[in-house]
């Protein structure tokens, strides 16, 4: 009967001990997936800048050439 309840004992402790390991596992994945979520966002709003960036850049040069040819 006491080789019984150690062995629950045993088994009790193991599955408690995998239950944190499941848990530090789950918060590693979800730090992780929030990682990747920032880097796509901020790999698109760069993206997004850059492209607006270009734009403004080109109209103000195209400007500034019309009025370097009117003057």
């Amino acid at each position: 009967m006491q080789l019984k309840k150690k062995n629950l004992m045993k088994i009790k402790n193991k599955t408690y001990k995998e239950e944190e390991g499941q848990g530090s596992v789950e918060i590693i994945l979800l730090i992780g997936l929030i990682l990747i979520i920032v880097i796509l966002t901020g790999n698109y709003i760069f993206n997004i800048s850059n492209s607006i960036n270009n734009s403004l850049k080109q109209l103000i040069e195209k400007g500034r050439d019309e009025i370097l040819l009117k003057v």
